[in-house]
């Protein structure tokens, strides 16, 4: 059971200091990891955090504090402050409690998201040790930059002036590794990583430690291509990064400030059609499945983008009062500011193609597996990106690639992609390899 006490008890001291409107964030972290490099144990932590964030309103305008402790005889005077600063910023017509907020208590326990499995730091010393010995264990693997194991939980604790009070619990599980192939000059990087809510959807030891050292001998020896138009197949590792430019673009926010290239692309085609975006809050074990939204609203998954056309901007109360619309709960915020709008288990649709179908027809292409730096300007949609992967010839993936730039703009890329059938839910953004026609490629 999550104590509550804390925000229930900051709350009224809001009201008793002349706040008209209220509410109070909670967040207690608790994570262990430990860190091998070469066999040897390198880095042990242990960490506990508490952060208690108060939002107040006067009238028209709001004020946002927070603290580490959780001594309630400290709570009158954060209640003061943050009435006191509310009465000196300018006033946003915009702001309050949203007005679909839920009230009462909430049950928060169905989406599974509390894993009651915990190791101990012996375990977690030896499930690094493994994947790092497996990937060292690779003809050509000739270093390590060390391998992680760890877990995490996370209790969350929302409540409102309006009577809401909502409380869940996510755990966390990780590994990863990062290797070196080669030596000298020619020496390669590359890395495997996986999070789960809970550790019986982990991928093992070898899976991860086998995936690095892989990744990392495919791309000795790296060449430059020459500079050219070419078609571009993003991996799935770093496919979710085009869809999370479209992301922001339908931020409300961002459409209130009048600053994205998708300001005007409300019920219009932004994908191929029978291309579909979805974003839904409540799948199982979840890596962003939350039961409300930061506003004590209750989401509802959502199409964002159905059949190609876009259904749907992410708005909390404010971005949606700024737009004259209604929040879809889609608010997130940390202690010490306001809400902002983000998705939560954000997915594309598949396609029909397998990895080898989607590039089968290519003569001459490009797939990237990692992206570097970044110059994309939200406005335009004009794109371009530092990056490095291999060559695809006569349909098959052929040497590797480094140090070039693909551009483009968004607009154009996200309304010519063809999706591959590998979705695998990965994270809380996910998406299968794409393809994007046509993309100006600056090699030497």
């Amino acid at each position: 059971m999550i104590d509550t006490t804390p925000v229930e008890a900051l709350l009224q001291a809001a009201k008793r200091h002349g706040a008209d409107a209220a509410d109070a964030l909670l967040i207690r972290d608790d994570s262990t990891s430990a860190l091998i490099r070469c066999g040897t144990p390198e880095g042990i932590e242990r960490s506990e955090s508490v952060r208690l964030g108060l939002r107040v309103f006067r009238g028209q305008r709001s004020a946002s504090v927070s603290t580490t402790l959780l001594d309630q005889s400290t709570f009158e005077q954060l209640a003061e402050q943050a009435c006191a600063m509310a009465q000196f910023v300018p006033e946003d017509r915009f702001s309050g409690l949203a007005d679909n907020a839920l009230t009462g208590r909430f049950d928060a326990s169905t989406l599974d998201l509390d894993d009651p499995t915990t190791l101990d730091m012996d375990t977690l010393l030896d499930r690094a040790r493994e994947t790092e010995s497996i990937a060292l264990s690779h003809t050509g693997i000739t270093n390590s930059s060390g391998a992680s194991a760890g877990q995490g939980r996370s209790s969350i604790v929302l409540g409102t002036s309006a009577g809401f009070i909502g409380a869940y619990t996510r755990t966390n599980h990780s590994l990863s590794t990062s290797v070196l192939a080669g030596s000298g000059a020619t020496m390669q990087r590359d890395y495997a990583f996986h999070s789960a809510t809970h550790l019986s959807d982990l991928e093992s030891p070898a899976t991860i430690g086998n995936r690095a050292a892989e990744q990392a001998i495919a791309r000795l020896n790296p060449t430059r291509p020459r500079t050219g138009t070419y078609d571009v197949i993003y991996h799935p590792r770093v496919a979710a990064s085009l869809i999370g430019h479209l992301i922001s673009g339908i931020n409300g926010a961002s459409i209130a400030r009048g600053t994205s290239f998708l300001k005007d692309a409300l019920h219009q085609p932004v994908l191929p059609r029978g291309m579909t975006l979805r974003d839904d809050p409540f799948l199982l074990r979840g890596r962003a499945s939350r039961p409300f939204d930061a506003e004590a609203c209750l989401p509802e998954a959502l199409n964002l983008v159905e059949d190609g056309i876009l259904q749907h901007w992410l708005l909390d109360s404010r971005s949606a009062r700024q737009l004259g619309l209604k929040s879809n709960a889609r608010a997130s915020r940390g202690t010490s500011g306001p809400p902002s709008p983000s998705t939560t288990n954000c997915f594309l649709s598949p396609g029909t193609l397998s990895p080898e179908e989607l590039r089968a027809d290519i003569k001459e292409g490009f797939m990237v597996t990692e992206l570097m730096g970044s110059s994309i300007n939200m406005l335009t949609g004009d794109y371009s990106r530092g990056a490095s992967g291999f060559m695809i010839r006569n349909g098959e993936v052929a040497e590797p690639v480094a140090e070039v730039t693909i551009a483009g703009n968004l607009r154009t890329m996200l309304a010519n992609l063809v999706a591959a059938n590998d979705l695998e839910f990965r994270s809380a953004l996910t998406t299968p390899s794409l393809r994007v026609h046509g993309m100006s490629l600056a090699g030497a």
